[in-house]
This record gives structure tokens, C-alpha cells and sequence, in this order.
């Protein structure tokens, strides 16, 4: 059977858009009428649409949850997927789920698929899948990746609220700034310069500044995508790449929020893939993935090399210097015990309240910081503004 996609038109002429599993293009158009949908057009879905489709988190971790629900419901995978791809907003998406589930009814495995839709599925996605297929446990596995997902969005979305203010007060500030140095500092300062009354050093220094205020933006912008351009270059080689990323990590306060985020994503990681039945092996490689620094990915590589070659993982993790000493300890406890799962769990939790408590103390600087600057800057502009006024008045007493 083949997914094809159609544009039909209902008994009351209202447009509807969809898809239909059938052997042939006869077949999908006879089984449109059944359902008292006049076909418009009808085609075969596009199989290559991971090449050059993505698909928003959000998307996807909504049709997991109610893939999730549906499972739960003890319907099956096929009538699961089917439903799902029927309700979901995202056409792309849905079709995927068709192509899925033909591919299921062909007798594949439902990882196997998905495979082929890499810039959709994450290996991680896949393999939790694999594991929850094999074990007959895919309505657990499909709440996890649910939870997982909906808790990285909520993650995101913290931060990118929390940072909304600052971003809006700094962008203000700078309008501001750039308002009174073009209208208001020449406008002001220009009936002196009439006069003949020499102007002070700030002055003349802001008025330069307001002269040439477009000039200046443009050679920031310059230079802002030459040093961009010069660190891209520089990050071609995979070292430098690392170097780089460990510079990054060792930035007072920011560096260590960094760092954290990037492990709570990866012990989140690992707990789930651990709890689906995967070995210790197999879920370092897919759990490294989730990573993005380069110099965090490139230890974990050393430490899954060192445990593939037979040495014990709890000595393996105590050699980096840059990670945590509790994230050490735990993770070590654990794989002593042989909860590891659990302590993966434990230890993400517990660098997600530091997240929280560090994003806190981050954002409680940096909104007086802005404040201090637009503060700062303005008072500046004044201070231009009312030097000359004060060196007038003395004069005219004088």
C-alpha cells in the first residue's frame, strides 16, 4: 500500500485536505467517495521529505503525547498512528505518521522507519522506540519521550520568557540613546556653536558620536560579522572546535549555567534510555548526541571509549576536571549499586534546580545592568546638554 495525499471537496463544498492509504491512485480516489469526499487531486506522498523537512519540537511532542494516550488505550500502533496523523495540525508531520504506518502494515519495525527521517526523529527518539518495540512496552516509552519532550520545551520556554524583559529594556534603552543622540544632543548643542561659546570635552566627544551615529553602527555591524566569520573559519578544525567550547564553559557564571544545562539534558538523557532496557554501551553513543558542546561531547566519546574498551565507568568519569564533583559522585554511586537509571534521574534533577537557581541569579543581575547602562549613558547625554547651559549662565553673570 502507498500514503497519497488529496484536496476534496465535501457534500456542503468546503475544502478538505488529507491523506489516505491505498494500493493505487484508482483505489484512494474510490475510497474518498466512500466517505462523500469529491476528489480534487489526488497524489503519492512524498517519500523524500526528510531531505529537506523539519518538523517544530512543539509538533512532535504533541503527537507523541497522544500517541502516548491513544497506546495507553490499547489500540494499536497502526490505528494509533493513523489517528494521530488524522488530528495533528502539522501536514507535514501527519504525513510522516501515514508513511509509518504503511510501512508497519508492510511488516517493518516502527524504529526502522523512522530512521529515515533523521532531521524529525533524534537518535535517542529512535532508540527508546527500538527498545520499547522490542520489550512490548511502546505506550511507556511514548509517554517518557512525551515527558521528555514537553519538559525540554518547558525548559526553554523559562528561559526564553525569563529573558523577554532584559532583551525588550536593552533594546529600549538603546532607541532611546540613539533617539537623543540624533534629534536632541544638535538640536540643543547647535545654539552654542551659533554663539561661539567653545563646547566642553563631552560635548564635543557625543556630538561626534551623533554626527557620525550610522557610520558607527554600520562598522559594528562589521566587525560584529567579521569576528563571527573569523570564529567560524577557526572552528573548522575539530580542535580548535573543542578549545573554543572550553573557553565558553569556563566563563564566570555563564560558563557553569552552560555547562549544567548541557548535563541535565544528558543525564535526562541517559536515565530514560537506561530505563527502557538499553546497555550501558549503546546508550552513551545515543546519549552524547543530545549534546552540543563540542569539548563535553568529546569527553563523553573518551569516557563511552574507555568503557568499550573494558574499564570501569565509574573511573572513566572521575578523570574530567571540568564536570561537577556531585554529578561525579552520584554517577559513580550509582553504577555501584547498579541503579544507575535512577541516579541519572537524580543527578538531572538536581542540576535542573540549579539551572533554575542559577538562571535566577543571572537574570536578577542582569536586569539592574541594563538599567545602569541606559541610566549611565542618558545621564551622560544630559550632562552634555546641561555643561554648556551652566558655562553660559557663568558668563552671562559674569
Amino acid at each position: 500500500m502507498a500514503t497519497y495525499s488529496y484536496i476534496a471537496f465535501d457534500v456542503d463544498g468546503k475544502k478538505k485536505k488529507g491523506f489516505v492509504s491505498a494500493q493505487s491512485e484508482k483505489i484512494a480516489r474510490a475510497e474518498l467517495k466512500k466517505l462523500n469526499l469529491k476528489a480534487h487531486t489526488v497524489k503519492e506522498s512524498n517519500k523524500d521529505i526528510s531531505k529537506n523537512t523539519k518538523i517544530k519540537e512543539k509538533d512532535l511532542s504533541i503527537a507523541t503525547r497522544q500517541l502516548a494516550t491513544l497506546l495507553d488505550a490499547n489500540l494499536s500502533i497502526n490505528d494509533a498512528l493513523k489517528i494521530t496523523a488524522d488530528q495533528i495540525n502539522n501536514k507535514k508531520l501527519a504525513e510522516v505518521f501515514y508513511i509509518l504506518r504503511e510501512e508497519i502494515i508492510q511488516g517493518k519495525r516502527l524504529a526502522s522507519s523512522m530512521a529515515k527521517f533523521p532531521n524529525i526523529f533524534s537518535s535517542t527518539y529512535i532508540s527508546l522506540v527500538s527498545a520499547g518495540d522490542s520489550s512490548g512496552n511502546l505506550s511507556k516509552i511514548f509517554n517518557d519521550l512525551a515527558e521528555y519532550l514537553e519538559d525540554s520545551i518547558g525548559t526553554r520556554q523559562k528561559i526564553m520568557s525569563a529573558l523577554t524583559y532584559p532583551i525588550i529594556l536593552f533594546s529600549f534603552s538603546i532607541l532611546v540613546i540613539i533617539g537623543l543622540l540624533i534629534f536632541v544632543l544638535p538640536t540643543v548643542v547647535d545654539q552654542f556653536t551659533r554663539s561661539g561659546t567653545e563646547l566642553p570635552a563631552l560635548t564635543s566627544f557625543l556630538l561626534i558620536i551623533s554626527n557620525n551615529i550610522f557610520l558607527i553602527m554600520v562598522i559594528i555591524f562589521l566587525i560584529g560579522i567579521s569576528i563571527f566569520l573569523v570564529y567560524k573559519n577557526f572552528i573548522r578544525n575539530p580542535k580548535n572546535h573543542i578549545s573554543a567550547h572550553l573557553k565558553f564553559l569556563k566563563i564566570p557564571l555563564l560558563g557553569k549555567f552552560l555547562l549544567y544545562v548541557q548535563l541535565e539534558r544528558y543525564t535526562k538523557t541517559m536515565s530514560l534510555l537506561l530505563a527502557s532496557g538499553l546497555n550501558l554501551d549503546k546508550a552513551m553513543i545515543d546519549g552524547q548526541v543530545v549534546v552540543t558542546n563540542k569539548y563535553i561531547e568529546d569527553t563523553l566519546s573518551e569516557i563511552k571509549n574507555n568503557v568499550l574498551e573494558g574499564k570501569d565507568f565509574a573511573i572513566a568519569i572521575q578523570k574530567d576536571g571540568i564536570f561537577p564533583d556531585i554529578f561525579k559522585q552520584l554517577i559513580s554511586s550509582g553504577y555501584r549499586s547498579g541503579n544507575l537509571s535512577k541516579m541519572f534521574l537524580k543527578t538531572s534533577i538536581y542540576l535542573k534546580n540549579e539551572i533554575e537557581s542559577k538562571r535566577s541569579i543571572f537574570l536578577s543581575l542582569l536586569d539592574p545592568f541594563v538599567i545602569i547602562f541606559m541610566g549611565g549613558f542618558i545621564m551622560l547625554i544630559v550632562l552634555a546638554i546641561l555643561i554648556p547651559i551652566m558655562q553660559m549662565n557663568t558668563l552671562t553673570l559674569g
